[in-house]
């Protein structure tokens, strides 16, 4: 809080009458509003930058050939995708120069409702980087899965006075909007005026202009560079993004122009860990950005202060007088790893090493696996004679899928996997109620010759997903998961080889970042013995399947979903 004291004092420092508490003397600083660099001293006051300029400060660093910019803000992302606790993701974050996120908690809200956001608030508080949230607006997603919570209007509305709670997030019931669903219209209208986001992928014409119309502001879904460019036309902010299994940024770049890019942010959405650790987060979407000719200075106000404005935060994302002091030190413009991070004013790297430390999590999340009648008569499919199978392909490097109808390969009166089509059978466990529901397919595209992969991350009720190429390694990496309370597993020939317990909502891990990258370095090595090609993150492909509000077929607890249709479908035809 700024007393008049320190009002007072933060003239006079402004003005040059007396010493600032930090100066970065003589550095290259990036100006936000403009687009250039200045040759010029930062002079920072407490938390707050005080000017521009030639400036004495009690503690002085030469910045001569360094480039200063604002700490990144990501504009959308999941914190639970990471596998991460919120503080120990917090440590990842600020050594890839991320001062900020705009995080959308309708993954734990999935699982555990009300109490997953007030645990998400509490663990967020008091650390050295500023986590805001977006109410989840679709909890659950669609009527065609079951979740562990029901969050109407009346729930979300008492979140609304927490400052660090800005608006409604990405809303994904498209249909409900177009179609002015009652409770989707009160989730809306309490934040009429205010700051909604989108999920609206291929939303086009006028479909688009009734989603804007009702209050949406943004969207991270577009995929090609026509969608983009037409969304930013209609007065979107277009969140352009980088994920783990949805690399959009380069075809969205082709959209942006000196004239609209100031209407674009830079979103990592759902990134898990291990890509964090070897390739970064915002800082990667800029080497990307810069090695393939984009200038760095548009791509830096994509990653600073546009997403500040889209967010309404006044004083944030620029290196200027009043701004807060968030401020990241490179040694060049095609590397964006910051060699010292300044988070309010106070230095958290230097030289690559993390100044801050804390406990991965101040207190755990519940857990929430409870997996009824998980047994081998629950997988089997049983033919149906000259009838064929409705098979969710895979879309290579994004999220969509396509619907295939192929002929199953049957034996003893089952459909069962055909590894030699790449064709696996894919299930889907209710884990909250203990429904017993299991929704059954098939899936194209993951890979695997042998075993089976399993996980309580399947956005975003985050039912037990398993697909494989046997009943019998599928049952046993799904109850390998049941007794850890969630995670990701591996198993080959009745043996788990490889498992990452998630027992935080099934989501997220109470270990260190070290301990939860060994673990999926684990993961990915028995998913390349089982025959995963490098490069095909198999856990974020199969994370993806059950979520029915991408198209184009998907599979719940309650079976196969057509997302065109906004219906459930059967497997045959």
């Amino acid at each position: 809080m700024r007393d008049a004291e320190f009002e007072q004092r933060l003239l006079r420092v402004a003005r040059g009458l007396e010493k600032a508490d930090l100066v970065l003397k003589g550095g290259n600083v990036f100006n936000s509003f403009t687009g250039e660099w200045e040759t010029a001293d930062v002079a920072v006051c407490g938390s707050v930058i005080a000017g521009i300029g030639s400036y004495k400060g009690a503690e002085e660093y030469n910045m001569a050939g360094k480039y200063l910019t604002p700490g990144f803000l990501d504009a959308h992302m999941h914190i639970e995708s990471t596998m991460l606790a919120p503080r120990e993701l917090a440590r990842l974050l600020l050594l890839n120069g991320v001062t900020g996120i705009f995080a959308d908690p309708h993954e734990i809200a999935n699982v555990l409702g009300t109490e997953g956001l007030q645990w998400m608030l509490a663990e967020t508080e008091d650390m050295p980087l500023d986590v805001f949230f977006m109410l989840p607006s679709c909890v659950p997603a669609t009527g065609m899965e079951t979740s562990g919570a029901v969050l109407e209007a009346d729930a979300l509305q008492p979140f609304l006075s927490h400052p660090r709670v800005l608006g409604l997030g990405e809303m994904m019931n498209y249909p409900g909007v177009l179609y002015g669903d009652e409770g989707v219209m009160k989730k809306m209208a309490l934040v009429r005026g205010g700051i909604c986001d989108g999920h609206g992928p291929g939303i086009s014409g006028s479909d688009l202009n009734a989603y804007l119309a009702a209050g949406v502001t943004s969207d991270h879904e577009a995929t090609t560079w026509q969608e983009g460019i037409e969304k930013i036309c209609r007065g979107c902010y277009l969140m352009l993004r980088e994920a783990s299994g949805a690399h959009n940024l380069l075809e969205l770049l082709q959209c942006v122009t000196p004239l609209n890019s100031r209407r674009c942010c830079m979103a990592t959405d759902d990134r898990h860990l291990d890509e964090l650790v070897t390739q970064g987060s915002i800082n990667y979407m800029l080497e990307i950005g810069v090695t393939h000719g984009y200038p760095a200075e548009m791509l830096l106000q994509m990653a600073t202060l546009n997403t500040a404005e889209r967010f309404r935060l006044h004083y944030r994302g620029a290196l200027a007088p009043g701004y807060l002091a968030d401020i990241n030190v490179l040694t060049n413009l095609q590397d964006f790893t910051p060699q010292f991070v300044f988070k309010n004013g106070k230095k958290v790297v230097q030289n690559g090493k993390l100044l801050w430390e804390s406990e991965p999590y101040l207190k755990p999340a519940a857990a929430g696996t409870n997996i009824k009648d998980l047994d081998s008569s629950r997988l089997k499919i049983m033919a149906e004679p000259d009838k064929n199978i409705k098979v969710i392909r895979i879309v290579p490097e994004q999220i969509l899928t396509e619907a295939r109808l192929e002929k199953p390969l049957c034996i003893n009166g089952e459909a069962v996997s055909d590894t030699s089509r790449d064709i696996l059978k894919l299930a889907v466990f209710e884990r909250h109620h203990a429904t017993g529901n299991v929704g059954l397919g098939f899936v194209q595209g993951l890979k695997l010759k042998r075993g089976a992969v399993a996980s309580t991350v399947a956005h975003d009720s985050h039912n037990l997903i398993v697909a494989g190429t046997n009943d019998a390694d599928m049952l046993t990496a799904a109850a390998a998961l049941r007794k850890e309370g969630g995670g990701i597993a591996v198993a080959l020939d009745g043996e788990i080889k490889a498992i990452l317990p998630l027992p935080f909502a099934g989501l997220m891990s109470g270990q260190r970042m070290e301990f939860v990258n060994r673990r999926l370095k684990q993961l990915r090595y028995w998913t390349a013995e089982l025959g995963v090609p490098e490069g095909l993150n198999v856990f974020m492909v199969l994370s993806f399947l059950a979520l029915p509000v991408i198209p184009h077929l998907r599979l719940t607890d309650k079976g196969l979903a057509d997302v065109d249709k906004f219906a459930l479908t059967g497997l045959w035809a």
